[in-house]
C-alpha cells in the first residue's frame, strides 16, 4: 500500500482505537504530514525503534510497539527460549509506561513471561536485570537524549548487551515479516498476571545493582576521608538517574551532594531544557548557577535514561567551571583506574580496553603505557558488550574499561551497556582523590595531557529531516566515498577505511585490506600527525555526524588545530 492507502486503512480498520483515528482525521488536507507519517514503516533497526510519538506507520505508538514486539516474540519462540522471559524497563518520557506494558502484554499473549520494573529505571539497570534474572532478552523504552516528542525501544539479549549480528538482523527480519496488524497478539493485564506471565520487578534488583556498583570502588578510605570537604552538584535532567545516583553517593558516604531542584523530578516535556543532552552546554545553566552558589568542585549530569554522563569541573585559577567532553571524562576515569590498580598490583596482566572507532586516540596512548590490549569497534556500545562476552568465553583478555566518545563508558561487567550511574560514582572517587592531593579534577586532566599528549576531538552535525534529508545524507556520504579528499586542512590523508565496503585503502600505495569489523555506513580518514576524520549517519536521529581528532603540543595549539580541521571539513560539505 502507498502512504494514502495506509492512511485510509488506519482510519477505517476496527483494529485502531478512536483516539488514533481522530488524530489522523485532524490531519485531513495536510498531505505533507500524512505522507511523512505513512510513507514507510518506522524502521526496526539493529538497535530497535526510535521516532516521534504519534499515529502512523512511521511513528512511535502502541501499534508499532506491539508489531515490533510480535517480531521479537516470534524470534524468541524459534530460539526455544521463551521460558526464560524478558525484562522490561522504561524512562520518564511520554508514553513510556504505556509502551512498556504494551510490549509486556504482547509477550505474555505469546506465552513469554514479562518482568516489568515497577517504575522508571536507568537503561544500565535493565542490562543488569537481564543478566540477574537470567532472561532471554530485555527491552528498554527510551529515546535517550532525543527531544521530548521522541520515544524509542531498544532490544537486549541474554548477555545484557544490545543484540549484535547475526541475531540483530534475524530479529529485524522477524519484525519486518509481521505485516498484518491483526496477527499481533495481546492480552489484558489482569489476565496476564493471573496466568503468572506478568511480573513486577521491585527493590530486589535495585539492591543487587547497587551492590555490584560498589565493587568498582578502589579507595573507599579516601572517600570517607574527603566526604565532608568535596562538594558535588548533580542534575538528572528530569530522568531516571535521580534516585540511583543519589543513593549510591549517599551510601558511599558523600555528604555534600546538591541536586538541581528544578531538574530533579521526572518531566516528559523536559521543561527546563531545550535538549536533554549532556553534550549541550545550554543544558547546564541551572546546574552552573547552583554550583557557583555552593562553590562545588564538580558538576555531574546524566541524560534521561542515565547511560551517559556529562561533567564540568572547577578551575581554581580562574574560578570558572570547564566542560569536559565524553572523551575527557572517560579518560579521567580510565587513567585513575589503571594507575591505582597498577599501584595495588591488581591490574590484569592480560587486560584490555575497548573503544569505538570515533573515540579519542588518547585511549591508545594510555593502553600502550599500561601494556593493555587496545580493541576498536564500530560505534554502538553493543559492540563493546560483545567484546566482554568474547573475553568471558575465551579468557583471551580481561575487560578493564570501555568507552564511546558520546559521553558513555562502563566500569565493571555488571552491565553490558554504558552506565552513567557507575560513571558518576567513579568520577566522584576521582574527585575525592584529587581533593586529597590538593588539586582539582581539571588540574588532573591537564596532568594527563602533559603525560600522554594533548589529544582533542570535535564533532560537526548536520540535521537533515524527512525524505529529502535522508537523500542528502546519502549523497554526501557517496561524495566522500567516491572521491576521497587527499588532505584535510593541510593534513595528508594516509588511508580510507570504508566500513560499508569492509575495505581499508592505503592512499599512498593503493593497497587494499579488510577492516575486520562488521559492515556499516561509516567512512574513516586516517590523517598524518595522529589526526583523523570520520563520517557517520546517526542510527537514531536524522543527522549526519562528522567526527574529528588531532594531537597538539598544548591546549592552545590543540584548539587551533581542531578548529582548522573542523573548518576544513565544513567547507567540504
Amino acid at each position: 500500500m502507498n502512504y494514502k492507502e495506509q492512511y485510509d486503512f488506519w482510519l477505517q480498520d476496527d483494529y485502531f482505537d478512536e483516539a488514533t483515528k481522530q488524530e489522523l482525521k485532524d490531519l485531513s488536507g495536510n498531505e505533507e504530514e500524512i505522507e511523512e507519517r505513512f510513507y514507510k514503516n518506522l524502521e526496526f533497526g539493529t538497535g530497535g525503534l526510535r521516532g516521534i510519538i504519534g499515529a502512523g506507520t512511521n511513528r512511535m505508538n502502541i501499534y508499532t510497539v506491539r508489531k515490533a514486539t510480535q517480531g521479537l516474540a516470534n524470534y524468541i519462540i524459534k530460539q526455544g527460549t521463551q521460558s526464560k522471559g524478558v525484562a522490561i524497563a522504561y524512562d520518564s518520557r511520554r508514553m513510556s509506561p504505556e509502551f512498556a506494558d504494551e510490549a509486556a502484554l504482547c509477550l505474555c499473549a505469546n506465552g513469554i513471561k514479562a518482568y516489568v520494573f515497577e517504575s522508571l529505571r536507568p537503561t544500565p539497570e535493565l542490562s543488569f536485570a537481564v543478566r540477574k534474572l537470567q532472561c532471554t532478552a530485555g527491552i528498554v523504552v527510551t529515546a535517550s537524549h532525543n527531544p521530548p516528542e521522541y520515544n524509542g525501544y531498544k532490544v537486549y539479549w541474554e548477555d545484557g548487551a544490545q543484540v549484535t549480528s547475526p541475531k540483530d538482523v534475524d530479529i529485524v527480519n522477524e519484525a519486518a515479516a509481521v505485516t498484518n496488524y491483526h496477527d499481533v497478539k495481546t492480552m489484558g493485564k489482569e489476565e496476564a498476571v493471573a496466568a503468572n506471565l506478568y511480573h513486577v520487578i521491585g527493590s530486589e534488583i535495585d539492591d543487587a545493582y547497587m551492590a555490584e556498583l560498589k565493587k568498582q570502588i578502589i579507595h573507599p578510605e579516601i572517600i570517607q576521608e574527603m566526604a565532608d570537604d568535596i562538594r558535588i552538584v548533580y542534575t538528572p535532567f528530569h530522568g531516571t538517574g535521580n534516585i540511583p545516583v543519589r543513593r549510591i553517593l549517599s551510601e558511599l558516604g558523600f555528604k555534600n551532594v546538591y541536586v538541581v531542584p528544578e531538574q530533579e523530578l521526572p518531566d516528559p516535556d523536559f521543561t527546563t531544557l531545550e535538549y536533554p543532552n549532556p553534550e549541550d552546554p545550554k543544558a547546564y545553566t541551572l546546574a552552573l548557577k547552583l554550583a557557583k552558589e555552593k562553590d562545588a568542585d564538580v558538576i555531574l549530569a546524566t541524560d534521561p535514561d542515565a547511560d551517559r554522563l556529562g561533567i564540568y569541573a572547577k578551575d581554581t585559577k580562574t574560578g570558572e567551571y570547564i566542560p569536559f567532553t565524553g572523551n575527557m571524562s572517560g579518560m579521567l576515569i580510565a587513567e585513575y583506574i589503571l594507575r591505582e590498580k597498577k599501584k595495588m598490583g591488581i591490574l590484569p596482566q592480560n587486560g584490555a580496553m575497548v573503544k569505538s572507532i570515533v573515540t579519542t586516540n588518547l585511549t591508545d596512548a594510555l593502553a600502550k603505557a599500561y601494556n593493555l590490549r587496545m580493541i576498536k569497534v564500530l560505534t554502538g556500545f553493543k559492540y563493546i558488550g560483545e567484546q566482554i562476552k568474547h573475553f568471558e568465553e575465551t579468557h583471551e583478555n580481561e575487560y578493564v574499561f570501555g568507552l564511546e566518545e558520546s559521553y558513555g563508558c562502563l566500569v565493571g561487567t555488571h552491565a553490558r551497556d554504558k552506565d552513567a550511574v557507575v560513571a558518576v560514582m567513579c568520577l566522584c572517587e576521582v574527585a575525592a582523590y584529587c581533593k586529597k592531593q590538593g588539586i582539582t579534577v581539571w588540574d588532573q586532566m591537564i596532568n594527563i595531557y602533559e603525560q600522554y599528549g594533548y589529544y582533542m576531538e570535535g564533532i560537526h552535525t548536520l540535521t537533515l529531516k524527512g525524505i529529502e534529508g535522508s537523500e542528502k545524507i546519502n549523497a554526501i556520504m557517496e561524495k566522500f566515498r567516491t572521491a576521497a579528499p587527499k588532505e584535510f586542512a593541510g593534513l595528508k590523508t594516509l588511508c580510507l577505511k570504508d566500513f560499508k565496503k569492509g575495505e581499508v585503502t592505503d592512499l599512498t600505495t593503493g593497497s587494499v585490506s579488510a577492516t575486520g569489523l562488521p559492515t556499516s555506513n561509516v567512512l574513516y580518514f586516517e590523517l598524518e600527525n595522529n589526526s583523523w576524520c570520520c563520517l557517520r549517519p546517526s542510527g537514531t536521529e536524522p543527522k549526519l555526524k562528522f567526527y574529528m581528532g588531532i594531537c597538539g603540543n598544548n591546549l592552545d595549539d590543540a584548539r587551533d588545530k581542531l578548529k582548522k580541521l573542523t573548518d576544513a571539513v565544513v567547507g567540504m560539505i
